[in-house]
């Protein structure tokens, strides 16, 4: 009788604890789904955000809510394997263009009608005639030492060339130094200044960053409207003046709003430049010297637009902006079927600019941080 006793105190043990066990997990869904359920509701009853519009005398933060990192919704961001492998499958497709050129590696002979062969591709794929002179001799040394004796070698050889050529970028998306961090984005006409204005605003947002954009474009019809889109869409708040306005009044406006409400980013779109026209060059100074009025080290960073599907004018464009303004990184946008990736290679290493980011579409998450490793090996590759 006593072991059956015994069985019995173990079994009813063993049911309360599930049974604790099934209650623990109701709660904790039950809490999360309340939790949910309060940040929708919190969101719906919210009443639709006007857009800020800052003038001078705009001082007032008693009513702003600084909006902490932590309660920020992370659920989109997919897992860093699946979106590497995502983003290279992408690169891929965008880059197939240049790595059809490449196909000199399925000859598995290595002989001088291979090199040139390699040297060609590698000019077709707007690499640049300098950088790809000075990739050749280094090759041809190697091949003449013999650490060069297959195709497969020669591959490695060139992908380690290409990476060797493109500066890292040492700031993160996570660890900027200011708050808030202000970032200048400059280009020419046409290049897709705003809409990648946007889409970094929505990244940096989903990341947990608190952004305002600053619409200083005012010269470009209907762009302070394109901005503001962008800005609704990315869930963040923008600095506008009326028509015609000062550039440079309404980037001083922008990084004023940008610390009385706490903000981590602020993000000031400017007039599309021609590069060649030293009035135009001289505004856009003016814009960066009144940045510097409200906060002495600003602006942090200056990101640099260019249209990949531009091919070598890319590169006159990067030496007169950073010639003007000191450019600290470039994203590359249009990088799609019929664009030529090796423009980044040369662009890289004739300036020494970090690539920072590089639009592979048109949707709002296209937006990605440039991995060299993942950009090479897409290009060449078979």
């Amino acid at each position: 009788m006593k072991w059956r006793k015994n069985k019995k105190q173990k079994k009813d043990k063993k049911r309360r604890f599930f049974k604790r066990k099934n209650d623990q997990e109701q709660v904790e869904t039950g809490s999360v789904d309340e939790t949910e359920s309060l940040q929708v509701e919190s969101i719906n009853d919210e009443p639709e955000k006007a857009d800020i519009i800052v003038d001078d005398n705009d001082n007032d933060n008693d009513n702003d809510v600084d909006v902490d990192s932590d309660d920020r919704d992370h659920s989109s961001e997919a897992p860093p394997k699946k979106q590497k492998m995502r983003v290279f499958k992408r690169l891929k497709e965008r880059l197939k263009k240049s790595r059809k050129t490449m196909g000199i590696w399925r000859k598995k002979r290595l002989d001088d009608e291979l090199i040139e062969s390699l040297e060609e591709s590698l000019i077709t794929a707007d690499i640049g005639v300098e950088t790809t002179m000075t990739i050749m001799e280094s090759l041809e040394e190697q091949i003449q030492k013999k650490k060069i004796t297959t195709t497969d070698q020669l591959q490695s050889a060139v992908l380690n060339e290409l990476m060797q050529r493109l500066p890292q970028s040492n700031e993160s998306e996570d660890s900027f130094i200011y708050r808030p961090h202000v970032i200048l984005v400059v280009g020419v006409n046409g290049v897709g200044k705003t809409t990648t204005i946007g889409k970094l605003a929505s990244r940096l947002n989903a990341k947990g960053k608190k952004v305002i954009i600053g619409a200083s474009d005012t010269f470009r019809a209907a762009a302070v409207e394109q901005l503001e889109q962008w800005a609704q869409r990315a869930s963040s708040d923008i600095v506008r003046h009326n028509e015609n306005a000062d550039p440079a009044a309404v980037a001083f406006d922008t990084v004023q709003a940008a610390i009385s409400r706490k903000a981590d980013i602020a993000i000031i779109d400017t007039a599309g430049r021609l590069h060649t026209k030293k009035n135009l060059m001289e505004e856009i100074r003016k814009i960066r010297r009144s940045i510097a009025k409200k906060m002495p080290d600003a602006p942090h960073d200056i990101f640099l637009i260019l249209d990949a599907t531009t091919g070598q004018n890319a590169v006159s464009q990067t030496r007169l902006f950073h010639e003007a303004l000191n450019v600290t990184g470039i994203i590359l946008t249009k990088l799609d079927g019929t664009a030529k990736g090796g423009i980044v290679v040369s662009i890289a290493n004739t300036f020494d600019i970090p690539i920072r980011y590089i639009g592979l579409g048109e949707s709002i998450e296209d937006l990605q941080p440039f991995d060299s490793e993942l950009f090479i090996r897409a290009l060449i590759e078979t």
